[in-house]
């Protein structure tokens, strides 16, 4: 049904009309003061309504913010539609936030698009106390079902062997591995939430899976960063639709599992994060103030399941089209596998050691293909000074990974993909203190040492067993990416040529 179909052509354009006057109403009262009355960060003039909209260019707004820090500095303003946002460039200004004042800027931005997913529950895109608990409880429970420990391993490679066959089934042809990949990541993280993994083929986890991928690229894309910056105008916007549709379908999913969890609970023996939660939930039945209640529930395991699949799973495919574009590499990080660990058996963590070359190349493929390149937006929790400038409680902040993961001042090429950012002189692997792809401070990725020993084992592993090339019909690889909640390379099909 066409959208003058439902409204008429009068309707709407009263609606808009009332719609754009509110807006300017608001600018005008809300933008009053310059910035520099209030000692806020300088900025490019905004435009009404638009603010700087008109500058970012919405499908790679982080290139525009590089260019922007280039003339207005480290710390300067943008405006998001209505929103006043300070962006932080750099790696000493995002630390010197981040690391040195961690409490003041770990709040989190209200962001239309996610206010709606997520209703401020669960642990991405919540607040105060209630993220906290909810933080502190999930970092524990992972660490008590084996986050970076052996126990998780043994299920990686039990995974590994699954991926691997899904892999041979293609048989060197051209495919696209995005669905399956983010199964098998998303298994690993399934083995903790909910005890167990899924086959490739059930088709209700395939589902979860591809409404995952469909948000993560819709809440990102041009229209709804739009709706972000003009909120009052989302009935127009389509995709806002498909994202809500898509997040109930989610939630539905989590709840159905949740309620058939709770018939086989022994108090005795928890099996997963879910059962633990629901012994917490017991404990604190007395409390009408807990923080363990349905909602929190429910979108703190889609948070976990969202987290555990989507950032390693794009990465694994930046991987894959990176060793593709440079074979050279890919084949140096075979030979050294090979030489150190042979074909007989998988790579295991005791290896990591062993393989500073391998080692450098996976660092430097999370550090180029820089999945969240905007960070999760931040606020400051109260009025502070910082860097000369006067910030209120409640300002929107934007820690900038990309001038961190490209900072001129910290890496050799910073543009280029190249090993050696993390290698010294003598071949041995070097850490970086700007290598933040997780961010960093009290809002730092809460699965990072699940997600380094993910990507490193099944890394390994598909180079070890596979040769990754370029399909025959492409003549050009370009590592060009397309926007979405994370960076997702614009071209995804492989050839994985069985070695």
């Amino acid at each position: 049904m066409s959208f003058p179909g439902v409204f008429s052509l009068d309707t709407v354009f009263l609606v808009l009309l009332c719609a754009l006057t509110v807006l300017i109403i608001a600018y005008f009262r809300n933008g009053s003061k310059s910035h520099a009355e209030l000692n806020f960060p300088p900025g490019p003039t905004p435009l009404p309504i638009i603010g700087n909209l008109h500058l970012l260019g919405l499908k790679n707004s982080h290139v525009t913010l590089m260019e922007l820090s280039e003339k207005y500095g480290p710390i300067f303003t943008i405006k998001l539609g209505m929103m006043r946002a300070v962006v932080l460039a750099g790696y000493e200004t995002v630390k010197d936030a981040l690391i040195n004042h961690p409490d003041q800027f770990a709040g989190r931005a209200h962001i239309p698009i996610f206010d709606d997913l997520k209703q401020g529950f669960g642990i991405a895109f919540s607040n105060g106390e209630s993220w906290r608990q909810m933080r502190r409880f999930t970092i524990s429970t992972l660490q008590h079902f084996g986050m970076g420990k052996k126990t998780i391993e043994d299920k990686i490679i039990e995974e590994a062997h699954f991926m691997i066959k899904m892999f041979e089934s293609h048989k060197g042809q051209e495919f696209n591995p995005t669905i399956e990949l983010s199964a098998a990541v998303g298994n690993i993280i399934c083995s903790i939430v909910f005890g167990d993994r899924f086959d490739y083929d059930d088709q209700t986890f395939i589902s979860l899976v591809k409404a995952m991928n469909e948000n993560s690229e819709l809440a990102g894309s041009a229209v709804l960063q739009l709706y972000n910056a003009v909120p009052i105008l989302g009935f127009l916007f389509r995709k806002k639709k498909i994202l809500l549709k898509n997040q109930n379908l989610i939630l539905q999913f989590m709840e159905d599992f949740i309620t058939k969890n709770y018939q086989t609970l022994d108090a005795n023996n928890p099996r997963s994060f879910i059962d633990v939660f629901m012994l917490k939930q017991q404990q604190e039945s007395g409390n009408p103030n807990t923080y363990f209640h349905k909602n929190n529930f429910v979108h703190t395991v889609t948070d976990l399941f969202g987290a555990g699949m989507l950032t390693t799973s794009t990465t694994l495919r930046w991987a894959m089209l990176l060793m593709m574009k440079y074979p050279q590499i890919q084949e140096k990080v075979h030979n050294e596998i090979n030489t150190v660990i042979g074909s007989e058996r998988f790579p295991r963590t005791e290896d990591w050691k062993n393989l500073p070359y391998t080692n450098a190349v996976i660092h430097e493929i999370q550090r180029f293909a820089n999945v969240v390149p905007l960070n999760i937006m931040h606020s400051t929790t109260e009025d502070l000074n910082f860097k000369g400038y006067f910030l209120p409680k409640g300002t929107p902040v934007i820690p900038l990974l990309t001038s961190v993961l490209c900072d001129k001042t910290q890496w050799k090429s910073p543009n280029d993909f190249n090993p050696s950012n993390f290698l010294d002189t003598e071949g041995k692997f070097v850490k970086r203190d700007a290598f933040t792809p997780f961010s960093m401070g009290a809002r730092a990725c809460a699965g990072q040492p699940l997600a380094r020993m993910e990507l490193f084992l099944f890394f390994t592993i598909l180079i070890q067993r596979f040769r990754f090339q370029v399909p025959p019909n492409v003549t050009n690889l370009e590592l060009s990416s397309d926007m979405g909640f994370n960076l997702i390379p614009k071209y995804q099909n492989v050839c994985a040529v069985h070695r």
